[in-house]
């Protein structure tokens, strides 16, 4: 016995888009026409059915080469302890005392080794508070939920709260905290009153070390002396910028920060944007002016800028929210009339 609600099957049927006897489905449309075929928008609209993603993603190997590299590190360590121990054996066979320092020297170097594993792990997890608590403040401004925007506030204040130079900032901030504000004003109330000083800070560190790479660049002989002197000066930019904003790295944790900077470059074309703001100055007669030695400083400076300015936005633990952060073209005007006040004095020099 067959229920009188069910639909009845019908078997496959082909047919052509163009046929009198196809009708569309609408809104105004559910019950097909008679001696004619009923289909929907949704039918014509599906995309092909695809395959899963992992169909398309290839098998990763990481397996036998995570077993070659337990592997190799224990036989490491197996060889070193091994050589350790015959070590303080002969000591203690020569004379005992030369055996006790010997004993007494590998607990100092387990000692050491086991702070700065430490000391290496603190610093890692600092940058990954710090870039989760950018994450997060970033959603609340724009949510704009008060509830996760206080709880980012508080976060940012103790991060801060063994800084005297934010004493002010935090107290002002702490009172903001006590009145009812949207969370996207108290984001931004933080940045003013807490991350301002910091900021500017901030932009000093970039200026001064793309003038000095500038410098460098104009009055160095060889082309390996600028490629060390932008290495280092961008280093030392980075680690400084994490120092002040409360990141404080070690070194794993510098190499992980060093890759979030690229990682953004790449994301937000700065190097692209480097280029295209190299040439306009270039355009604009700034060579015509300059030598072409202080023209190619005044590139690797604004290069320099960019890097720093991506550095701070990494290691920046709030966004950009009341403002838009540090631009190339702040940097350019300064950097461009050191590079003159450069060049005037030293066409001085040759005149006398």
């Amino acid at each position: 016995m067959t229920d009188a609600t069910s639909k009845p099957s019908r078997k496959p049927t082909a047919f052509r888009l163009d046929d009198d006897t196809v009708h569309l489905k609408d809104a105004h449309t559910d019950l097909p026409p008679v001696d004619g075929i009923l289909i929907s928008q949704d039918t014509l609209d599906e995309d092909d059915p695809r395959l899963p993603r992992s169909a398309s993603t290839p098998k990763s190997g990481q397996g036998f080469a995570k077993w070659f590299f337990i592997g190799l590190g224990g036989l490491i360590s197996l060889s070193i302890g091994l050589a350790i121990d015959s070590l303080i054996r002969d000591l203690f066979a020569r004379t005992d005392w030369l055996g006790w320092l010997g004993v007494a020297l590998t607990a100092l170097a387990v000692l050491g080794l086991v702070g700065l594993i430490a000391r290496e792990l603190a610093g890692v997890f600092r940058l990954k508070r710090i870039d989760d608590l950018r994450d997060r403040l970033q959603s609340a401004a724009d949510d704009d939920d008060a509830r996760a925007a206080q709880a980012g506030v508080k976060d940012l204040l103790s991060l801060y709260q063994d800084r005297p130079e934010t004493a002010l900032g935090r107290k002002t901030l702490a009172g903001h905290m006590r009145e009812v504000i949207d969370g996207r004003d108290l984001v931004k109330l933080a940045e003013r009153d807490l991350l301002s000083p910091l900021d500017q800070e901030a932009r000093k560190i970039v200026m001064n070390s793309a003038k000095r790479v500038s410098l460098v660049t104009a009055v160095s002989p060889r082309a390996v002396v600028d490629l060390l002197m932008v290495l280092f000066e961008n280093m030392r930019t980075i680690r400084r910028l994490s120092a002040l904003y409360g990141g404080r790295p070690g070194t794993l944790g510098f190499i992980r920060l060093a890759r979030h900077v690229v990682t953004h470059l790449a994301v937000t074309g700065g190097m692209a944007a480097g280029d295209s703001l190299a040439s306009q100055v270039l355009g604009h007669g700034v060579a015509a002016r300059l030598s072409a030695r202080l023209g190619e400083g005044v590139i690797n400076g604004l290069l320099t800028a960019r890097i720093g300015i991506a550095a701070i936005a990494v290691c920046r633990p709030a966004p950009f929210v009341a403002t838009k952060g540090p631009t190339v073209s702040e940097f350019m005007g300064e950097l461009i009339s050191s590079e003159e006040i450069d060049s005037n004095q030293k066409n001085g020099k040759r005149v006398t």
